[in-house]
């Protein structure tokens, strides 16, 4: 097996401030970016590991992309790689959030920036779906598979509780 390239903290810190500036699209794009940078671009990380995290991240309660940065940085560089992968991993979000919300509360009412803040969603929207779609492709290997997140899906739709659908699914691949 390859080993991973050794990563220094200054690197990892870099990287995951740029994350934070360019990880729109919600958790399926933010974990989509991750993948493809960290596991195809780069190879800090294996596939088979980033897929078994994701797969925890998921299960757990709270913010799965974040979850998944911060067990990225810490398996790199320990307690100050975990730390510096989830606070980074927010910070440029929450400033930027910040500064949008200060904007729309000082200009929001002018017809140019409703214009540009309607603009966005349909590109944020289709950022969502292109990382969805990009990451299916590499994790729904076979229609077993496949089958199984149409039925979760199906069930999302219908309204039918997270945790049953969880459940669900652990039951079927047992």
């Amino acid at each position: 097996m390859k080993t991973p390239p050794q990563i220094t903290l200054k690197e990892a810190f870099l990287y995951w401030l740029k994350l934070g500036f360019i990880s729109f699209g919600g958790p399926a794009g933010q974990i989509s970016i991750m993948y493809q940078d960290l596991v195809e671009n780069k190879r800090w990380i294996s596939k088979k590991r980033f897929l078994h995290a994701l797969n925890f991240c998921m299960l757990l309660p709270g913010p799965e992309a974040q979850q998944l940065a911060t067990y990225i940085g810490w398996l790199m560089h320990g307690r100050w790689g975990g730390i510096a992968a989830g606070g980074l991993f927010v910070l440029p979000s929450l400033l930027l959030f910040w500064l949008l919300g200060w904007l729309y509360m000082s200009v929001g009412q002018l017809p140019s920036v409703q214009a540009i803040l309607w603009g966005i969603k349909p590109v944020v929207v289709a950022l969502v779906l292109a990382a969805a779609w990009r990451l299916a492709s590499k994790t729904l290997k076979n229609n077993y598979l496949r089958a199984i997140s149409l039925a979760a899906l199906l069930a999302i739709i219908a309204g039918l509780d997270f945790v049953w659908i969880v459940l669900a699914a652990a039951l079927i691949g047992l």
